[in-house]
């Protein structure tokens, strides 16, 4: 892999997707999705990712699940990775279809666990409330969805055409990971991570897809929050597990959400920031595990 790709210099084309190694792609009703899938047997997991970073976020996680013989499927979010740039309003309803139709294809009428993180939990938490899928427990890390002081500069991003502009002004900052400057394992993983998302990001549509999500998904707190009621009134086994120092979905939303349900566990990492699950994967990795386990 070279340092790093230029931000949307190029089209997702079919050309691209064969040279492609590492993982497959299949075709759903809304378009194409690329996931992989790791591990055998009759014990699954699934892993959604969240707002821009594509389904890399979970490679230490999926590691650690395959090690412990689970089945594990991961996949691109449309506009995300190398799944298609659908035009489309990136609502949370839209990525949940996308979830519904996945499963459906790959391990239809299975049991599985669901994890989801960051805007993952909104898309996890409004697809089992919509569908009511055979889940056996949900584990939400970081999940957004909770009402917060939203930042200015998002807000401002949410205004037709002003958006548009501030995402194109911020192009080389976004789209060259400024969640890694989150990570705390050093500056080699934050540059790991770095030239992990300039490939992705160099496919054009990601700048489109991920403004859509911020205004439809991201900022619609009454959406998200149907979802949560959804998962409580269901009583699914949830664990949450939340970063002290996380400055995108601050810490102080985890007491909003355990009013929301109530029942579920939550796991506190003092110290730790939004992406923990990659920057922190072996202690996140054997949280899950034991909560999948219990």
């Amino acid at each position: 892999m070279k340092t790093y790709y230029k931000p949307e210099s190029s089209e997702l084309t079919e050309e691209a997707r064969k040279s492609v190694t590492d993982g497959k792609f299949i075709t759903l009703p809304s378009g194409v999705t690329h996931y992989k899938e790791e591990g055998e047997g009759e014990n699954y997991v699934v892993l959604v990712h969240g707002y821009a970073t594509p389904l890399f976020i979970y490679d230490k996680i999926a590691e650690a699940l395959v090690k412990e013989g689970y089945h594990v499927l991961r996949y691109d979010l449309y506009g995300r990775g190398l799944s298609d740039r659908v035009r489309a309003k990136y609502t949370a309803r839209f990525l949940a279809e996308q979830l519904r139709d996945f499963v459906s294809a790959t391990i239809p009428g299975k049991e599985f666990v669901l994890v989801g993180t960051s805007m993952g939990g909104i898309v996890t938490t409004t697809y089992i409330s919509l569908f009511d899928p055979p889940i056996k427990k949900l584990v939400l890390l970081a999940p957004a969805g909770m009402r917060y002081r939203v930042p200015f500069i998002i807000r401002l991003a949410r205004v037709k055409g002003l958006g548009e502009f501030l995402f194109a002004l911020a192009k080389h900052r976004q789209e060259r990971a400024c969640a890694a400057e989150m990570l705390k394992s050093g500056v080699a993983a934050q540059e790991e991570y770095r030239k992990k998302y300039s490939y992705y990001a160099q496919f054009k549509g990601l700048r489109r897809c991920t403004l859509s999500s911020l205004r439809h998904t991201l900022s619609d707190f009454e959406s998200s929050a149907r979802g949560y009621d959804g998962v409580a009134k269901k009583g699914i086994p949830v664990l949450i597990i939340w970063g002290t120092e996380d400055k995108t979905m601050p810490y102080y939303q985890s007491a909003e959400m355990l009013k929301k349900i109530p029942r579920a566990k939550l796991i506190t990492y003092e110290g730790s920031g939004h992406i923990f699950l990659y920057d922190e994967g072996e202690r996140t990795s054997a949280d899950v595990l034991d909560f999948i386990r219990e």
